[in-house]
């Protein structure tokens, strides 16, 4: 059953924007890797720690380019006096906290109307986590939201992962409000060893109950577990474009704020989700975990990151209809008696798919009756009921691919038909009209 949590406060699971309270050491960050802010101690210490031989090294220049080339740190052994259940999420753990990020948002601002140069100020954090080995990193759009200037482009982002000598510089490839994504690209010199990518599994055979894994930075402290299990499937949460987001999972699993975009695995350590939400009685920063979280499924997360990173944006099809509003809907049916139990076709569009397979528009006569416009019931084997319902079936497809639509014709009981046709590109309709 879908469970609506559009009116519930359901707080966003990022951090706070005060004082990191994780116990990490920040390397300075030179102009390529942040390697030459570090001492040649901390090059030593970091390189045995990846179990690199340094002594042929003489000179602090050396250290830097063996670091550059260094392998991931070696995980630590698992003690044997653990059951073989917590050394399973040991290892799973120890697998792919390595490619989860800690990502901050940074905006520049003038200190005083007399400044020269304009301060870097903290506008938010969040998690993320590698996408593919090109440097493709997922997090939530409300992660980075505050720092987005004009054309959507990040003001300053870093990005400090598990092992990494310092944080990385990333520039924001593509996002999603209406799904809650965004895509970065960690900016990288040749050469320079990426953080691996997290295994993406599947959302569409979880079962409630099954063991889940949630890896981030609550509250800035870096590389935090929770485990938990599956509560429920196919909730609806209110994304940041108002639109609710379907098919979401909802989790034990502690979810607190700066949880948002990090990973949420299954036993195995696959992606099944990406944290987004968090259900709390308190809002805003003093929103905190009760054990009802969130993640968009990772089916939906797969289709929406891969149009971002060959598009930069999401590419939309359409049917080539305007419809009627759910509401507007319901009244035309209690007028005629019955339950309209569709979306209505208010106005067909030139030109358009629903136009050329003859789909029939709502008009008004001269004399002021309202002749009823088709209803659709179903797409493809996906029962219509409200707008959402047509809007999320077409959204899963991609221009071009064909759609078999069920139709009552008139919203006449009598008259039921099923009409195919093939979905075009938004865009390529408007500019056609």
């Amino acid at each position: 059953m879908h469970v609506a949590l559009r009116h519930a406060r359901v707080a966003r699971a990022r951090a706070p924007l005060g004082r990191c309270l994780a116990p990490r050491v920040r390397a300075l960050c030179s102009r390529e890797d942040g390697l030459s802010g570090l001492s040649s101690g901390e090059l030593k210490s970091l390189l045995t720690e990846r179990g690199v031989d340094f002594r042929d090294c003489l000179e602090k220049s050396d250290l830097i380019e063996k670091m550059r080339h260094a392998p991931q740190p070696r995980a630590p052994a698992v003690p044997q006096s653990l059951s073989e259940s917590e050394m399973r999420t040991v290892a799973t753990f120890q697998r792919v906290a390595p490619s989860v990020a800690y990502i901050q948002t940074m905006r520049q601002q003038l200190e005083s109307p007399l400044a020269l140069r304009p301060m870097e100020i903290p506008a938010g954090a969040g998690s993320g986590f590698v996408w593919d080995d090109a440097g493709h990193l997922v997090t939530n759009y409300h992660v980075i939201a505050a720092a987005l200037g004009p054309q959507h482009q990040a003001l300053k982002l870093k990005v400090t992962t598990q092992g990494s000598p310092a944080a990385y510089d990333a520039r924001v490839v593509g996002i999603e409000p209406e799904k809650d994504l965004a895509v970065l690209k960690i900016d990288a010199k040749p050469g320079v060893q990426l953080p691996p990518p997290i295994v993406v599994g599947s959302s569409d055979s979880l079962s409630v109950g099954q063991t889940v894994l949630a890896i981030g930075n609550p509250f800035g402290l870096d590389h935090t577990l929770t485990t938990g299990v599956v509560s429920a499937l196919g909730r609806e949460v209110d994304g940041v474009g108002g639109r609710p987001i379907k098919g979401c999972i909802q989790t034990d699993a502690a979810i607190n704020p700066g949880n948002s975009g990090g990973p949420l695995l299954d036993s195995r350590g696959q992606l099944i989700g990406v944290n987004t939400a968090i259900f709390s009685p308190a809002a805003g920063r003093m929103a905190g975990n009760v054990g009802i979280g969130f993640a968009i499924p990772v089916d939906t997360v797969r289709r929406v990151v891969t149009q971002l990173i060959r598009h930069g944006r999401v590419v939309r099809p359409t049917l080539g209809v305007h419809v009627a509003d759910d509401q507007v809907t319901r009244q035309l049916g209690q007028r005629l008696g019955r339950l309209l139990e569709g979306v209505l076709v208010f106005e067909v569009i030139s030109r358009g798919p629903a136009h050329q397979a003859g789909l029939t528009s709502t008009r008004r006569l001269a004399s002021g009756e309202l002749i009823l416009g088709d209803l659709i019931t179903a797409v493809n084997s996906t029962r219509v009921r409200q707008v959402e319902d047509l809007l999320s079936a077409i959204e899963e497809k991609m221009p071009g691919d064909e759609v078999e639509l069920s139709v009552m014709r008139r919203c006449d009981p009598s008259k039921l038909e099923r009409i195919r046709t093939r979905l075009v590109l938004r865009e390529s309709l408007a500019a056609a009209n």
